[in-house]
């Protein structure tokens, strides 16, 4: 697990009044992570062009150029009269060592974007989009210095935005790299030290970016043991009952010893699921609302859900239940909404009236708004980049593909969610151990990424 920030200029400042290194320091060690990058994959002498704005990013690229002058051809094009005291030294040396500055733009084996850093908060004008677009268009590697030009502090995009391979941050990660406008823009991620450990360098945060490593798999150590030592997880299976069916065996398959399915119909269900008209009495959790439809009156979800004491995966169709209103006051719940059923959720509870398009341009914002409202409720928002809250720390799965875009996923991520409060695990560990199970097994099914299906993930999760 490692920490995010919304801004870094504090973590800077810390560093200069607390560990006295200088902005001078923290520099060099910057353009050293991206020289050190460039030194270990491309063959010495390949073509790089450094695309330079006027502020401190800007000067990274320039010391950038500097340290990678007669090794490699450089090209540094500068997009703005320099300003700034520490730029114009940076270029004194760059120009000292004769690195050639070009008057436009040309292709490159690599491409570095220094244009602007994490700082960025308004809108890009039309001469950058245009500049931006234009680099996109070049077919060399492309690095990002710190974040992608074109990337928004708070994680939305300004028009045009530099589509990075891969992007060294400086020093820590950004909480913007990791918004779902983000995901197609930064390639893959790497943060650069700048001359102090990150231990050292970071500080306290409610923000986490999940490693795939945090998973904790619910192997069983214990040898006297029998079905019911690994708890009995119930689902109400409603109109579409092909949604619990799928989340069920999920659940037997990520090491529940009981799953039974609560039905007012009879359904053809898979031998190994059992079966129930009422909420069994040994029940150690539920799963309840994929698929639902209008298969159970207000009288049996009050029952079932509202009294009762286990933990509770609610999905899908009970978003748009005003029994949610109910159910909310409970704190043994988990929620697993997609957009479109958060923003339903957020208007039933008064906390916002917004529309996807606000959602997801707002995503951390929003979470942040309903963790603040229900601290003891676990949100699990669905994304590209799922979001996990829970009073008040906040965790972002980034390891989620668009295999999983499929019909079912969801049903699979609520059983397996399920199968792990059966089993006795902690809401929060539940739910971040079932998103990392839910994203490592998409990403070990070998089938083309428009082939996953419910089946596929149900049957990595057992390999994993």
């Amino acid at each position: 697990m490692q920490k995010l920030f919304d801004d870094i200029k504090f973590l800077d400042k810390r560093c200069y009044e607390q560990y006295k290194l200088t902005e001078e320091l923290l520099m060099e060690h910057a353009a050293n992570a991206l020289h050190n990058f460039i030194s270990k994959n491309f063959s010495e002498n390949s073509s790089v062009l450094i695309v330079c704005g006027n502020g401190n990013n800007g000067a990274d690229g320039i010391t950038l150029a500097r340290l990678l002058q007669n090794d490699f051809d450089v090209k540094l094009y500068l997009d703005a009269p320099i300003t700034s005291d520490i730029s114009k030294l940076q270029l004194e040396r760059a120009r000292a060592v004769n690195v050639a500055e070009v008057p436009k733009i040309e292709d490159a084996d690599v491409i570095v974007d220094a244009l602007f850093g994490s700082g960025l908060n308004r809108p890009l004008g039309k001469k950058h989009k245009e500049l931006i677009s234009q680099i996109n268009e070049l077919s060399g590697k492309k690095i990002a210095c710190d974040i992608p030009s074109g990337l928004m502090k708070d994680g939305t995009l300004s028009g045009s935005v530099f589509n990075a391979d891969i992007t060294i941050t400086m020093g820590a990660l950004k909480k913007s790299l990791y918004s779902d406008m983000a995901k197609d823009k930064t390639g893959d991620i790497s943060v650069a030290n700048l001359g102090l450990s990150r231990s050292i360098y970071e500080d306290k945060t409610n923000w986490h970016l999940l490693d795939l490593n945090d998973l904790k798999l619910p192997h069983r150590t214990i040898k006297n043991s029998h079905k019911g030592t690994y708890g009995h997880l119930s689902l109400l299976c409603g109109e579409k009952e092909g949604a619990s069916i799928i989340a069920g065996s999920a659940a037997l398959n990520f090491g529940v010893g009981l799953a039974t399915l609560i039905t007012h119909e009879n359904p053809t269900i898979p031998y190994e699921l059992m079966k129930a008209t009422t909420l069994p009495s040994n029940s150690s959790a539920i799963c309840a609302g994929m698929g639902l439809g209008n298969s159970f009156d207000s009288n049996d979800l009050q029952n079932m859900l509202v009294d009762s004491v286990v933990p509770i995966v609610i999905d899908a169709d009970l978003f748009y239940n005003l029994i949610i209103t109910k159910i909310m006051n409970k704190k043994n719940i988990v929620l697993t909404p997609h957009p479109k059923e958060f923003i339903s959720l957020l208007k039933l509870l008064n906390l916002a009236d917004i529309d996807i398009e606000q959602l997801q341009q707002n995503r951390f914002y929003y979470a942040e708004l309903f963790s603040s409202a229900y601290p003891d409720v676990v949100l699990l928002l669905k994304g590209a980049n799922q979001i996990i809250s829970y009073q008040n720390s906040f965790y972002i799965n980034p390891h989620g593909t668009s295999k999983l875009s499929k019909g079912g996923s969801g049903d699979v991520l609520s059983g397996i969610i399920g199968a792990l409060l059966a089993q006795g695990y902690s809401l929060l560990e539940a739910t971040i151990s079932a998103s990392l199970a839910h994203s490592s097994a998409a990403r070990s099914v070998t089938k083309n990424s428009y082939a996953l299906t419910p089946n596929d993930l149900i049957k990595e999760l057992s390999c994993l």
